[in-house]
């Protein structure tokens, strides 16, 4: 097995970063978008889209991402999606058009979904139970420092040299991303291309959805985001607007969501030395709930402090870092030969629940504490129900393939 690459502090930091790609690409152009929208001539409405059509960009490229590392190889895939990252990224600091540009982000976000599937897929192939979870820990901790030190970086960055300047970084992020590929990782798949595309495309989510177990996790791991999106959608209305916050304090609230992810990482990759990935959902499941009852709770009271509500989000943010980084072991655990595909399924359902809850959010905003919590509330009790259903939609032991890893 490749043991050693645990232990790999350059293999897993590149992982950590090519799974922090699409957030510090989100979160470092955000303070742009203003300028931008007035050096283009166009609307804030439509210069907000550089967002939502990167999401669309990395929906459509997972399972292509995902199909071609299973069949080609992990690293060519890696180094086609992030030549399309690359260039498109080069495109959006020097185009003139909003256009244009909202289509180099769209572009942008297809190669970029080949870092965020890849970089799971490879821990599934050089890790298995309790190795994985911690690994999946730790690229969580590196992935977190991105909303945290990302908007702040691009608002110092608008500020001294432009709109322009946080598109650069990203692009610059982009080529050093190449080096950092091919100095530290290792192709950790075996190719497979004895099927014609399509149909290995639909044997691999057929065997996807014959595993009970990976439904489960699958399950579990497509409800948060809905949750913690609808409130990242709504946070600034939430603090500035209905609780009259400066823009300045919001900023250091929504890192408070941020840090907690950090924390209930760095938790996580200590628990998982003393208890196994059931076990670790089981406490997931019991904090989230607790928050998310706590929420419901103030939806039906229709106001509460601040600070309550804003520590029941940081928990459920808590929550997370401890759910998804076991949930997303158990989901591909037993599928060691399609990891790839496995990976791009969660992450195209993850995007999409993401972008559903956004959008629903937005929709049902109207000023009022309760229709701004009230998603987190239901996608939080919703996965502490399909914990409780585990025996009928998943029953009996966890099922480990510790022996199918990628071999020296």
């Amino acid at each position: 097995m490749n043991a050693h690459l645990l232990q790999s502090r350059s293999f897993i930091l590149t992982l950590g970063l090519l799974t922090a790609t699409a957030a510090v690409t989100v979160d470092l152009s955000l303070p742009a978008i203003p300028a931008m929208v007035e050096a283009l001539g166009t609307d804030l409405t439509r210069g907000q889209q550089i967002v939502g059509i990167f999401m669309i960009g990395m929906a459509v490229g997972q399972i292509p991402a995902g199909l071609f590392s299973d069949r080609l190889g992990r690293l060519p895939t890696l180094y086609a999606g992030m030549t399309l990252f690359v260039i498109a990224a080069t495109a959006t600091t020097v185009v003139n058009d909003i256009e244009m540009l909202l289509a180099a982000r769209f572009v942008q976000g297809i190669g970029a979904a080949s870092a965020v599937v890849l970089s799971r897929a490879i821990v599934r192939d050089v890790a298995s139970g309790k190795d994985a979870a911690r690994l999946m820990s730790l690229m969580t901790m590196i992935f977190t420092a991105a909303p945290v030190i990302a908007p702040t970086f691009g608002a110092l960055l608008v500020a001294q040299w432009g709109w322009r300047a946080p598109f650069i970084a990203i692009a610059a992020c982009g080529y050093l991303m190449f080096i950092g590929i091919r100095r530290n990782l290792v192709e950790t798949h075996k190719p497979d291309v004895n099927e014609h595309p399509v149909r290995q495309l639909v044997s691999s989510f057929r065997e996807f959805f014959s595993h009970r177990q990976s439904v489960f996790g699958l399950l579990l791991m497509i409800l948060p985001p809905a949750g913690f999106m609808s409130v990242i959608a709504t946070s600034a209305a939430l603090a500035v607007e209905i609780y009259g916050y400066s823009v300045e304090a919001y900023g250091l609230i929504f890192a408070c969501a941020g840090i907690s992810i950090l924390v209930g990482s760095a938790v996580n990759r200590v628990l998982v030395l003393h208890f196994d990935q059931l076990q670790l959902i089981g406490l997931g499941v019991a904090l989230i709930f607790a928050a998310s009852a706590q929420l419901a709770f103030i939806a039906w009271l229709g106001h509460a402090p601040f600070w309550w509500i804003w520590t029941c989000v940081c928990l459920f943010m808590f929550t997370i870092a401890i759910l998804m980084s076991n949930t997303m072991v158990v989901a591909l655990d037993p599928l060691p030969r399609i990891a790839g595909v496995a990976s791009s399924i969660i992450g195209t359902l993850q995007n999409l629940s993401a972008a559903g809850g956004a959008l629903l959010a937005a929709l049902i905003y109207d000023g009022s504490v309760r229709n701004t919590v009230i998603i987190m509330a239901t996608m939080g009790i919703a996965v502490t129900v399909v914990f409780l259903l585990r025996p009928l939609i998943a029953p009996g032991d966890l099922v480990h393939h510790p022996e199918e890893l990628a071999r020296d």
